[in-house]
C-alpha cells in the first residue's frame, strides 16, 4: 500500500539515528531525478576517536568514504543523504528492516520486518547478529556447513547485496566457477530468489563426483529447474547462455585469474571473487632482483609473500579496469574466520581505460619485472584466430 514519502522518509530518518542502525544503503534514482552520488552506505564503526557514522559515496567513477562524528555532523549528513532524489532505502537495525522504494507517481512503497535474533548462548551471551540467511534455514540441514563456512557465506551474501542494485528486476543467470560442495552456489540463489528475482544458476567444479553429489542436492530443495552443475574447468566449462554475475570463493591461486578471465570473456556485469593462495607472482618475484628502493620489502620471506599477494590482486584490479571494469579490493568478512578474507568487487562499465589506468598498470608490471596470470590470460582471448 502506497504512503506519502515524506512521512516513510521521516520514519527513515528515525531509524538511521537509532543506536541499533547496523547498516543502511541508498540507491537508484527517482523518476526523471538524479542524486548527487549514485549510491551511499551507512555504518557505525567505533574509532578510537570514538563512535563515528561511516558514509560511503559512488559518484560513478570512485568511491569516497568519511566518518562523521555524532551530533549535529550526523544529523546534517543523514538530512542531506534524506534530500536526495534516492529511488531506494534499505535500512537495518537490530530490531528491525525497513526496505523503502519510491514508486513512479512519487509515493512510498515501504516493507517492514522484524530483525530475526539468534538464541542466547549457553552461557548467558546474547550473540545477536543479523544473517541475511537465517542460521536455521532449512536449506543448512540439507546442505550442511561449519559455523564459519556458513559466516564466509553470509558475509559474501552481503557483499553481493552491496553490489547489485537494489532495483534490480527479472531474469538473473548467475555462474559459481570453483563451486566445490555448492554452500555458496545453494546459498546465493537462495537470497537472490527472495528478492524475487527469476534466478538461472550455473555451478561449476572440476569434480564429477562433485557435480552429482550438487545436482541430487539441488533436486531434493526442489530447485532442480533453477539451479544446475556441470564438471569441468573454470577455463572450459560450457556456461550457455553467458551469466550477468559471476562468483568465485577461494579459487586457489591462478583459478581465480581464470575466474576473471571468463567473466571479463562472458562481459558479465558483475564479478564477486575472493581470492585465495597467490603463488604464482611470489614465485616470479623470487626470480628477479627486487628493484630500488623497495629491497626491504622483500628480503624477508613473510614480508615478500604478504607483499605479493597484495600486488597480484592490486595488480588484478588494475587489469579489470582496463577490461571495461569498476573495480575495487574490499574486506568481506573478518579475519578470524578466514585469513583469505579479501574481495575483488567489479563492475561493467564498458568504458576505455584512460590512458592513465594503461600506464599505471603498465609501470607497475614493468617496474616489478613479473606478468600476471590474468593478463596472460586476457592476452590470448585477444589474440585473432588463425
Amino acid at each position: 500500500m502506497p504512503e506519502p514519502l515524506d512521512v516513510a522518509l521521516t520514519e527513515v530518518r528515525a531509524l538511521l539515528l537509532d543506536p541499533a542502525l547496523t547498516r543502511a544503503v541508498a540507491a537508484g534514482r527517482r523518476r526523471g531525478r538524479h542524486p548527487v552520488v549514485a549510491r551511499a552506505e551507512l555504518r557505525p564503526v567505533r574509532l578510537k576517536a570514538g563512535p563515528r557514522l561511516q558514509i560511503a559515496t559512488s559518484d560513478g567513477t570512485r568511491p569516497y568514504t568519511r566518518n562523521v562524528a555524532p551530533g549535529p555532523e550526523t544529523l546534517q549528513a543523514i538530512d542531506e543523504l534524506l534530500a536526495e532524489p534516492f529511488g531506494n532505502w534499505h535500512v537495518e537495525t537490530a530490531d528491525a528492516t525497513l526496505q523503502l522504494r519510491v514508486t513512479k507517481s512519487g509515493e512510498a512503497q515501504v516493507h517492514r520486518a522484524a530483525t530475526s535474533r539468534p538464541a542466547v548462548t549457553p552461557s548467558g551471551n546474547d550473540r545477536t547478529k543479523e544473517y541475511l540467511l537465517d542460521p536455521g534455514d532449512p536449506i543448512f540441514a540439507e546442505i550442511g556447513g561449519s559455523a564459519a563456512k556458513r559466516r564466509q557465506v553470509d558475509a559474501f551474501l552481503r557483499a553481493l547485496a552491496a553490489t547489485l542494485p537494489d532495483e534490480l528486476t527479472g531474469s538473473l543467470r548467475v555462474v559459481d566457477l570453483g563451486c566445490g560442495n555448492a554452500y555458496l552456489t545453494f546459498a546465493a540463489y537462495r537470497y537472490l530468489a527472495s528478492r524475487g528475482l527469476d534466478v538461472q544458476l550455473i555451478g561449476v567444479d572440476v569434480r564429477e563426483d562433485q557435480r552429482r553429489r550438487n545436482t541430487e542436492l539441488a533436486q531434493r530443495l526442489g530447485w532442480a529447474d533453477q539451479i544446475s552443475f556441470v564438471a569441468g574447468t573454470i577455463a572450459d566449462a560450457v556456461v550457455d547462455p553467458a551469466p550477468d554475475l559471476v562468483l568465485a570463493l577461494h579459487a586457489c591461486d591462478t583459478a581465480t585469474d581464470e575466474a576473471l578471465a571468463r567473466a571479463v570473456r562472458w562481459e558479465a556485469r558483475w564479478v564477486l571473487a575472493a581470492p585465495c593462495c597467490h603463488h604464482d607472482l611470489a614465485k616470479q618475484l623470487r626470480a628477479h632482483p627486487t628493484p630500488a628502493p623497495y629491497e626491504l620489502l622483500t628480503r624477508q620471506g613473510i614480508l615478500r609473500e604478504r607483499f605479493a599477494d597484495v600486488l597480484t590482486d592490486a595488480l588484478r584490479a588494475g587489469l579489470l579496469r582496463v577490461h571495461g571494469y569498476r573495480a575495487e579490493v574490499v574486506e568481506f568478512v573478518d579475519s578470524q574466520h578466514t585469513p583469505r578474507n579479501l574481495l575483488i568487487r567489479a563492475r561493467r562499465t564498458g568504458s576505455e581505460a584512460s590512458e592513465q589506468q594503461n600506464a599505471e598498470y603498465r609501470e607497475l608490471v614493468d617496474q616489478w619485472q613479473v606478468t600476471p596470470r590474468l593478463e596472460t590470460l586476457l592476452s590470448a582471448a585477444e589474440e585473432p584466430a588463425a
